[in-house]
C-alpha cells in the first residue's frame, strides 16, 4: 500500500498509520492484534456459515463503525483498495463472519457484532471505517457486492407501505428483499417491539428532506439490491472536499468521464466519485453522498483544489407508441416535484407531478396542442421537457427527443436521448437601465460582477449587479421585490420578497455588498428561463439610503439541509424627514437559451442595446433609444423622398413653360405660379435638409 504514487501516499499513509487507532482514548487499537487468542469464537473449524448455500450469503454494511475483537482476527490485508475485494475474501473464507474496511486496509474476523454487540463502536478520526457482516439469508440476495446498508438508532418516517411484527432484524430485512407488491427500498426495525416497517422510499430518493431522523432503538436498513434508473444521469460538483474512505480506487483511468462511467457501472449503487485529486489518473468511487453521511462526523477531507461529483438524479425514459397517441413514461431515482410538458406547448400539453418516482405524459396525434410532428412515413416525433420548478427552466431540467416509428403493428420503442448543448449559441443582447438621483444601474454580469454578458444559457453562472454610477454619491442602496417576468404570457416569480430575503436560494441568492465598495450590490444566480419565451425580464425596487443601508437577516438552507442565517441588503428603509427619496423601479432584460437543442434558429427575439429609465412623480417611462433613432431615420428618409419628388415635378414644369410660353392660359399661369412658389419652398427645404 505504501508504494503508491507520491500524491496518493500521504492520504493512504494517514490510513496506514491511524487505522490501528480507533479505540477511544488510545492511539493503537487491539482490534487488529492477531497474537491474542484469549477470546475464541467457537470450536475449532466450526462456523455458522458451514451449512449455508453460497448463493444465499449476503453482506450488510454499517458505515462509521469498527469491530474490535482481537481474539477473533483471522487475517489482515494492507493495500486493499476495493471494498468488493475485501468482501470476496471474507466470502471465500468459511470462518469469516465480518470485516473492517478502510481505503487501503481489510481485516477479517471470525465473529460478528450480533455475537459480540459491545465490540462494535464508532470509528475515530482521522478516517471512518466500514463494517460489513456476513449472513446466511432466507431470501436469495442480488448479485451485487452487498445487499443491505444499516444505520443504527435511525429510522425513515412518513413513508411506510406495510408493517408487521417479526422475530429478528434479519427477518425484517428479508421481508424487504423478498417484497413483490412494491419496490421496497428500505425498512425500519424496532429492536424492542419487533415492529418491521417497509417503505418504497429511502435516503437517496428523499435527499434534501427531513424524513430520516435519529431514533433510539431502531435500525434503518437500506436495500442495495433495488433496481434504480441508470440512464440520463446528472452529477453535481461539490468543490473543495473528497471522502476520507471510499469503496473503490481505480488507477490509470484516462479521464473524468471514464471515471463517471466506472461509477455508473459499478457492482453497487455508486453515488459519488472524485478524479485526479489523490493521484494522477486515480478514480475513487463510493456508494455514499452527503445524503447518506449525515450521521458521520467529518466524513470529508478538505482539499481546496479538489472536487467530489455527487449523483443528483437519473432518468429512465420509455416511449409507449399506441394507435392514437404516444406516451412518455419517466422513472427517476429521486422524488420529482415539477411538471412534464411538450416543448412547443408548455401551457396546454402539460402534466403536473407531485413527489413521485414515476410519471408520464400522453400526447395524442390528433391533438394540435401537443404539437406531435410527422417526420416521414409512419414516424412521429416530439420534444419533451422535464422541469423541476413550477415556472422556470433551470440547469437541472432535462430535454428529451421522443420518437414513435410505426410498422404494420403497434410496438413500443425506447428512446433515451440526453439532449446536451451543441453548436453555437445565438448571442443575446442585454439592456442597461439607469435612474436619476442617484444614478443607479442594474446589469446582468458574470459571477464576479465584472463583464456584461452578451449571451447566456440555462445554467450559466451569472450575477445581478446594482451599482450607483456616481462614485462620490453620499448614498447607498438596497433592493427588494425583485421579480423575474416572462413577456409572452405574463408569468412571473418573486426572487427577493418585500422583506429583502430570497424566496428560493436555489434560484437566486441573497443580495450582498461588493468587497470593494458599498456602492455596488450583487446577487448570484444560475441562468434560467420561462418555458414559453427566451426573454427573461428582471424588475426590482431600489431605495437609496444615507449614510448606509441596514441589511435584513434571512434564514437559508445550506447544502446539508440545515438552516443558517444570512444577511441580505433588501430591508425596507426606515422613513424619516431627511430621507425623501422615493423607490426607483429598475428593469433589465436578457435573452437566455435552453440547453435542450430544440429549434435553435426559431423564435429568436431581438433585444435593444440600451434603454433609459425616466423617473417622474407618478409613473416611470422606459424609452427604447434605439427604436426612437430608427423611427427618426425612417421619418427623415420619407421627408427627403417627398422633397425629391416635388423638386422633380418643379423642374419638369419649368422646362415645359420655356418650350411653349404662349399656350398657357391665365388660370394655368396662376396655378403655375402657386406651383413655382411650392417649388421654391421645397427646393429651399430640400437644400436645408441636405445641409442638415
Amino acid at each position: 500500500m505504501c508504494n503508491m504514487k507520491e500524491s496518493f501516499i500521504l492520504f493512504l499513509a494517514v490510513s496506514c498509520a491511524t487505522s490501528l487507532g480507533h479505540t477511544k482514548g488510545r492511539q493503537t487499537s487491539d482490534s487488529y492484534v492477531v497474537s491474542s487468542p484469549d477470546r475464541p469464537s467457537g470450536p475449532p473449524g466450526s462456523s455458522p456459515m458451514d451449512e449455508c448455500d453460497p448463493e444465499m450469503i449476503g453482506f450488510e454494511l454499517i458505515t462509521g463503525y469498527v469491530f474490535s475483537s482481537p481474539g477473533n482476527v483471522i487475517d489482515s490485508f494492507p493495500g486493499t483498495l476495493m471494498l468488493t475485494d475485501c468482501l470476496d475474501m471474507c466470502q471465500g473464507n468459511e470462518s469469516c463472519q465480518s470485516v473492517n474496511y478502510e481505503t487501503g486496509l481489510c481485516v477479517l474476523f471470525g465473529s460478528n457484532a450480533d455475537i459480540l454487540p459491545g465490540a462494535l463502536t464508532k470509528s475515530q478520526f482521522p478516517v471512518f471505517t466500514i463494517y460489513a457482516q456476513k449472513s446466511c439469508l432466507g431470501v436469495k440476495p442480488c448479485e451485487r457486492a452487498w445487499c443491505i446498508d444499516r444505520i443504527q438508532n435511525h429510522r425513515l418516517t412518513g413513508y411506510v407501505k406495510s408493517h408487521q411484527i417479526v422475530g429478528s432484524r434479519q427477518e425484517c430485512l428479508e421481508l424487504c428483499l423478498g417484497e413483490t407488491e412494491f419496490a421496497c427500498r428500505s425498512a425500519n426495525y424496532n429492536n424492542s417491539t419487533g415492529d418491521c416497517e417497509l417503505s418504497s422510499m429511502d435516503r437517496l430518493t428523499l435527499a434534501g428532506g427531513n424524513a430520516f431522523l435519529a431514533s433510539d432503538g431502531h435500525d434503518y436498513m437500506e436495500n442495495n439490491c433495488i433496481e434504480e434508473p441508470t440512464k440520463l444521469c446528472e452529477f453535481k460538483k461539490l468543490n473543495g472536499r473528497i471522502l476520507k474512505t471510499v469503496d473503490s480506487v481505480h488507477q490509470d483511468v484516462g479521464s473524468v468521464d471514464e471515471c463517471r462511467e466506472l461509477c455508473l457501472n459499478s457492482p453497487y449503487r455508486c453515488h459519488s466519485y472524485d478524479y485526479g485529486d489523490t493521484g494522477e489518473m486515480v478514480c475513487r468511487l463510493s456508494h455514499h453522498s452527503r445524503s447518506t453521511l449525515s450521521n458521520i462526523q467529518d466524513p470529508y477531507l478538505d482539499v481546496p483544489e479538489a472536487a467530489t461529483y455527487e449523483l443528483s438524479s437519473c432518468y429512465n425514459v420509455t416511449i409507449d407508441c399506441r394507435s392514437g397517441d404516444m406516451i412518455a413514461k419517466i422513472q427517476t431515482s429521486k422524488v420529482f416535484d415539477g411538471k412534464i410538458y411538450a416543448k412547443g406547448s408548455p401551457n396546454s400539453c402539460v402534466r403536473d407531478v407531485n413527489n413521485s418516482l414515476e410519471f408520464e405524459l400522453s400526447m395524442a396525434y390528433d391533438n394540435l396542442e401537443c404539437n406531435v410532428r410527422k417526420n416521414g412515413l409512419g414516424r412521429y416525433v416530439n420534444d419533451v421537457v422535464i422541469q423541476h420548478h413550477d415556472k422556470i427552466v433551470t440547469s437541472s431540467d432535462l430535454g428529451l427527443a421522443v420518437t414513435c416509428q410505426y410498422d404494420l403493428t403497434n410496438k413500443s420503442v425506447t428512446n433515451e436521448v440526453d439532449l446536451g448543448v451543441h453548436g453555437d449559441i445565438t448571442p443575446a443582447l442585454s439592456e442597461e437601465v439607469t435612474v436619476d438621483s442617484p444614478n443607479v444601474a442594474m446589469k446582468i454580469t458574470d459571477r464576479n460582477g465584472e463583464d456584461m454578458m452578451q449571451s447566456a444559457e440555462v445554467g450559466d453562472p451569472l450575477a445581478l449587479k446594482f451599482e450607483i454610477l456616481d462614485k462620490n454619491s453620499p448614498y447607498e442602496i438596497f433592493v427588494r421585490e425583485l421579480v423575474a417576468m416572462d413577456g409572452v404570457d405574463s408569468s412571473e416569480i418573486v426572487l427577493i420578497d418585500s422583506d429583502g430575503c430570497p424566496t428560493d436560494h436555489f434560484i437566486m441568492g441573497p443580495i450582498y455588498k461588493s468587497a470593494q465598495t458599498g456602492k455596488v450590490l450583487l446577487s448570484h444566480f444560475d441562468a434560467f428561463k420561462f418555458p414559453s419565451s427566451e426573454v427573461v425580464q428582471f424588475r426590482a425596487l431600489v431605495t437609496p439610503c444615507m449614510p448606509s443601508c441596514e441589511p435584513v437577516q434571512c434564514d437559508q438552507e445550506d447544502s446539508t439541509g440545515e438552516l443558517r442565517s444570512v444577511i441580505s441588503y433588501g430591508r425596507r428603509r426606515r422613513r424619516s424627514t431627511d430621507q425623501a427619496h422615493e423607490d426607483l423601479l429598475l428593469v433589465q432584460s436578457i435573452q437566455i437559451t435552453d440547453k435542450f437543442g430544440f429549434d435553435k434558429d426559431a423564435n429568436k427575439t431581438a433585444l435593444s442595446s440600451e434603454s433609459v429609465y425616466i423617473n417622474d412623480d407618478n409613473n416611470g417611462l422606459c424609452l427604447n433609444m434605439a427604436g426612437l433613432m430608427i423611427a427618426a431615420i425612417l421619418f427623415l428618409a420619407a421627408q427627403l423622398a417627398v422633397i425629391a419628388a416635388l423638386a422633380f415635378i418643379c423642374q419638369r414644369r419649368k422646362a415645359n413653360s420655356k418650350m411653349s410660353p404662349d399656350s398657357v392660359s391665365i388660370p394655368s399661369q396662376l396655378s403655375a405660379s402657386r406651383t413655382d412658389s411650392l417649388c421654391k419652398l421645397y427646393e429651399g427645404g430640400y437644400s436645408h435638409s441636405r445641409r442638415f
